[in-house]
């Protein structure tokens, strides 16, 4: 060992043959710092023209919703948020989500009911109109009020008048298709009676009535009812309440219609007697032993509908009494005499009743209830005595714990995705309507460029949930908890070795290899799992190591005193390193204790992801271990690397050994290229399995200066810490592995052929080469030792580091073939490690003289020859930011660099020439939830956290740009409107038909006049309406459409003449029939006479 230190400090006193000099660093391009060889002759296909940025789809539960709508025809719904955004759902793969420019709440929404347009009134008193006959809806128009704030808005079914109801009282009237306001104002001190001193409020409720649409029912928050006529223009009656409203709904026939108040009850009113309620009931509030009814919450809505078959539906939210705290929010159905509280896990911002028909002069029949949460989205069975839920097919329940991590893979291998699936149905919750989902509208179809892809992300609970993200859609594939493999704290149990209070499991970071299935976790306390995938349940003990990666950060050493501290451990036995708790510690300071237990016992683990190994890092004299930064593995090596502010740790993780455990300081040996003096670690209280052989040794240093040095400061949008897992990092004193990374390299310039190692990149900007030497045979690699040493050191912020053969391709890591653990033997075929792309050179003509390097850094790139450690290109990527996350991925065919910084900047470079190829400013930083769960992926895609319950994916490939108006759904579908039920002769006879309305001749500029420019301002929108639906398909599009119009007015013409033949037949029957009558009544007159005579 001290061999070995007097190799590394002669090689501080030596020039490094193979270094560079400082490159003449460039922002615009990437410049070559040394002659580039012959045989580096990429022929790089990409140019700026293949690169577009573009959000494809977002998935999750809408942040902080306020609004709803659906559209009974189209069968779609729509979801409003707190920051102006609109999400519409259809059947499964129709997700679309749209933003408003300003960032206002969206206060309600309104369909324009089989027209494919809906209407959006947002908080800043601004109503838009949104055009679906797209793929990607676009605002048409927009009309600011200027004077009044908007409060409730209703559009009668097949009318293009919307009634806008305002704080003032008021009720304005809009032209959907020019979106301008009419001439016609129902002013609230011509509907009050004038004796009445107060005002009622704002507008709380508009609604035509079913019995005859030129009767306006408005509702005023003070409790008062007026019902307003518009073809004479004055009040029918008025309705005066105690308490105030909060909602109103009709009976079907127009007769009745039923108020929420704030005390928490129901009245039923009677247009026949409008001086006091036909009905008052408290659904939820009990007489006390004093006579009086016990106080309850408003009722904040209800729906009134009707049933052919049963009694009708009154179903409402709230209006629970006060005294049961801590109840949770429900909806009420009542049916009859049967009363069913439903309870909610979250408070309810809306709901609406489904019904078969859009008439509200018409039997409902509801079928359904949609609920929105303040957290999630769910549908009631109606048409069941116990009212089941639906299940619900899109991806509401990301957020069920907050989301701490994300990971996206895109082209993985075909099978993962079935078999996931076959393993996560298994446990699946039960207790659905058997019935299928009834929000169908819309059409989608599988693109023709899919394939399969996979997004991971990792929760604060400790759970792992797996996502099919194929075809631009979401479906949760498999659901695995780590917090399983803990004991768990018995009641009143506090663990002295809790490093957080709340959320102890947290998952910080997971890496995955498709190839072999095998998974690793980070979590929050300090811990890693590693899983092994297997078919078949299992019974087995987990392998607990605990590792002390801790540095002494009050003593300072001498560079003479370093001599005898060696900084690597000295080699030990093959067996796990078992700490027991509490042991070397001094009374009443931590140390050697981990921050969580695990079970001891033989687990049964379902099959799945079964937990095989646990790495927990050990208190030490009282300081807590710091929290994991970076982690690789590799399951053609069976390694497991990882590092903190600490130091590195390398865990051999089929042996159940430790390799490596050194502090960074101790990587460097007296080599340290910022000249700090060497702390020394803590003393080994451990033992490992590794070793190191002395001829693998030597160091060779580049040294310039450091894009990120401790003096240098960030901007003020955004914290120095990166990540949760890099929160307080002492640039000057510690220095954390940021990185990591194994591969096939070159341990020295002299090396022939590649050979194991892994490279490690830190905060203070510094690349180590650490080779090592694997057994390949299958009984070696089991049993003799895997050997480490230092090897090449760089400069650099490192963020990613990757491989490109000569020919600029990403070079594959090697990975073993996955086998099930837990199968069942074949005594023909022994199980064998079967190892892919160990050696990914020897198979390539050409590539066997080097490979190439790509290092990027906070605020710079670089592409090193490898094994010459020639810099061939270096290029400054940002100025003014850095970047936070960085990865070589595919795009076009072709490989690139791609990269996003803290002020919101998405970049991609070229490969190995490292040219600029796109840069453009897409979001800003404004927290640490997007820089904790951004990642890129191949195919030119990346997704991050858009809000703590939605994931966005974007696309920066200008061919997926392309094909993705093939890819997203249609939100509107060409769709004849139901016709009107026939009523019957009798009903109709005596006026039981709806009066129609001609609101054009009322409303119109004729006869209201014009509007004051003052009230409100009219903003079109980019295009106008005809525009629009021209743009919406294309050519193709208008001549399908086309087609589907002759065909429809087609049969609706043979429709007509069928229904005119039936009418003819039908007056000549009633002419017939009234012929008859009239005689009989003149028969009975002639009697009659006769008699009196």
């Amino acid at each position: 060992m001290k061999k070995f230190r007097k190799v590394l400090d002669g090689l501080t006193t030596s020039s490094p043959g193979g270094t560079l000099g400082s490159p003449s660093y460039s922002s615009a391009a990437g410049t070559p710092t040394a002659s580039t060889p012959r045989e580096i002759d990429v022929q790089e296909t990409l140019v700026s023209e293949n690169f577009q940025l573009c959000k494809t789809v977002r998935h999750g539960f809408p942040y902080q919703p306020t609004a709803l709508a659906f559209d009974p025809v189209q069968k779609i719904v729509a979801i409003g948020s707190r920051t102006g955004g609109v999400r519409i759902l259809g059947r499964p793969g129709v997700d679309c989500y749209c933003h408003h420019e300003t960032t206002a709440a969206v206060l309600q929404l309104q369909f324009l009911i089989n027209e494919g347009a809906l209407v959006t009134a947002c908080a800043d008193d601004t109503l838009h109109l949104w055009n679906l006959r797209q793929r990607r809806p676009a605002i048409l128009h927009s009309l600011k009020f200027n004077r009044e704030r908007i409060t409730f808005c209703h559009l009668p079914f097949q009318s293009k008048w919307l009634y806008v109801g305002t704080e003032r009282g008021n009720t304005h009237i809009v032209n959907i298709e020019s979106f301008v306001l009419s001439g016609y104002v129902i002013m609230w001190n011509k509907a009050i009676e004038l004796c009445t001193k107060t005002h009622p409020g704002p507008v709380v409720h508009l609604s035509d009535s079913p019995k005859d649409e030129g009767k306006l029912l408005i509702g005023f928050e003070s409790g008062t009812v007026v019902q307003w006529d518009l073809r004479m223009k004055k009040v029918d009656f008025r309705i005066y309440y105690d308490e105030a409203i909060h909602s109103v709904s009709w009976h079907h026939e127009g007769k009745q219609f039923m108020c929420s108040h704030s005390d928490g009850s129901l009245t039923l009113w009677n247009q026949r007697n409008t001086a006091r309620p036909f009905q008052i009931t408290f659904p939820h509030g009990k007489i006390q032993k004093d006579g009086r009814k016990e106080s309850c919450k408003p009722i904040l809505k209800v729906e009134y509908k009707t049933s052919r078959n049963s009694e009708p539906f009154v179903i409402f939210s709230g209006g629970l009494s006060y005294d049961k705290a801590g109840r949770r929010p429900t909806l009420t159905i009542m049916h009859g005499k049967a009363i069913t509280v439903l309870e909610m896990d979250h408070p309810i911002v809306e709901f609406m009743v489904l019904c078969e028909t859009p008439y509200n002069n018409e039997v409902q029949e509801p079928y359904a209830v949609v609920v929105l949460l303040e957290k999630d989205f769910i549908v009631v069975d109606l048409t069941q005595s116990n009212f089941p839920i639906f299940e619900n097919p899109y991806p509401m329940d990301i957020h069920e714990s907050p989301v701490t991590c994300t990971a996206y893979f895109a082209d993985c291998p075909p099978d993962i995705i079935p078999i996931l699936y076959s393993i996560g149905a298994k446990h699946k919750k039960t207790g659905f309507s058997q019935k299928e989902w009834p929000i169908t509208g819309g059409t989608w179809n599988v693109g023709s460029q899919t394939y399969p892809e996979i997004i991971i992300t990792g929760h604060a609970d400790g759970s792992i949930k797996f996502w099919d993200a194929s075809a631009i859609t979401l479906q949760m594939l498999y659901k695995l908890k780590t917090s399983k493999v803990f004991e768990k704290p018995k009641p009143g149990e506090v663990r002295g070795g809790d490093l957080v209070e709340e959320d102890p499991y947290a998952v910080q970071m997971v890496s995955w290899c498709p190839q072999s299935r095998i998974f690793c976790v980070v979590g929050i306390s300090a811990h890693i799992i590693l899983y092994r995938f297997s078919k078949y349940e299992a019974n087995t003990p987990i392998v607990s190591l605990e590792v002390r990666l801790q540095c002494d950060t009050e003593e300072v050493l001498s560079p003479s005193e370093t001599e005898n501290q060696p900084c690597f451990p000295e080699p030990g036995s093959h067996s796990p390193v078992q700490a027991s708790p509490g042991s070397g510690a001094s009374e009443g300071v931590k140390d050697s204790i981990p921050c969580l237990k695990v079970k001891e016992r033989p687990v049964r683990v379902p099959p799945g992801y079964q937990a095989e190994l646990v790495v927990q890092l050990l208190w030490v004299d009282g300081e807590p271990p710091g929290q994991i930064t970076s982690l690789d593995i590799n399951s053609a090596y069976g390694l497991l690397a990882f590092g903190n502010s600490n130091g590195l740790a390398v865990v051999d993780y089929l042996q159940k050994t430790l390799l490596l455990c050194l502090s960074t300081l101790d990587l460097y040996g007296a080599a340290d290229p910022y000249q700090r003096l060497t702390r020394s670690p803590r003393k080994n209280r451990q033992s490992t399995s590794g070793r190191l052989s002395d001829n693998q040794q030597s160091v060779d240093m580049e040294r310039s200066k450091s894009p990120t040095s401790g003096a240098e400061s960030r901007e003020n949008s955004f914290s120095r810490s990166r990540s949760s897992s890099v929160s307080s990092i002492d640039r000057e004193t510690k220095e954390a592995v940021t990185t990591l990374q194994f591969g096939e390299s070159y341990g020295r310039k002299g090396d022939a052929q590649p050979t194991p190692c892994l490279w490690v990149g830190t905060s203070l900007g510094v690349v180590l080469l650490i080779p090592m030497s694997v057994p390949t045979e299958e009984e070696e690699r089991l049993e003799e030792p895997v050997t480490i040493g230092a090897v090449l050191l760089m400069k650099g912020s490192i963020l990613r580091l990757a491989f490109l053969d000569l020919a600029g391709a990403i070079i594959p890591g090697p990975h073993e073939v996955w086998r099930d653990p837990n199968g069942p033997e074949d005594p023909d075929r022994p199980r064998r490690r079967k190892l892919i792309n160990f050696s990914p050179w020897s198979s390539q003509d050409g590539c066997a003289e080097g490979h190439l390097a790509v290092v990027c850094s906070e605020r710079q790139a670089k592409v090193l020859l490898m094994p010459s450690q020639a810099c061939l290109f270096v290029h400054n990527i940002t100025e003014s930011s850095f970047v936070l996350r960085a990865d070589v991925v595919t795009a076009c065919n072709s490989v690139c660099l791609a990269c996003f910084c803290a002020n919101g900047h998405i970049m991609t470079l070229s490969l190995p020439s490292l040219r600029p190829l796109m840069d453009v400013n897409y979001l800003p930083m404004t927290d640490m939830r997007i820089a904790r769960t951004f990642c890129f992926t191949n195919g030119g895609q990346a997704l991050y956290l858009s809000s703590p319950t939605e994931v966005q994916r974007i696309t920066f490939s200008q061919d997926m740009c392309e094909n993705l108006q093939e890819m997203l759904g249609e939100l509107f579908t060409p769709i004849e409107t139901p016709e009107v039920q026939n009523r019957g002769f009798l009903k109709g006879f005596f006026g039981g038909n709806a009066q129609n309305l001609d609101r054009e001749e009322l409303f119109g500029e004729a006869s209201a006049g014009k509007a004051s420019r003052s009230l409100a301002q009219h903003i079109p929108g980019q295009v106008g309406m005809e525009g629009m639906k021209a743009a919406a398909g294309g050519v193709v599009g208008d001549l399908a459409r086309a087609r589907i119009a002759l065909d429809e007015r087609g049969q609706r013409l043979g429709e007509l003449e069928d229904r005119t033949a039936h009418m003819m037949t039908s007056a000549e029957t009633f002419s017939k029939h009234a012929h008859e009558v009239l005689v009989f009544f003149t028969f009975l007159a002639q009697i009659a006479a006769i008699k009196r005579c």
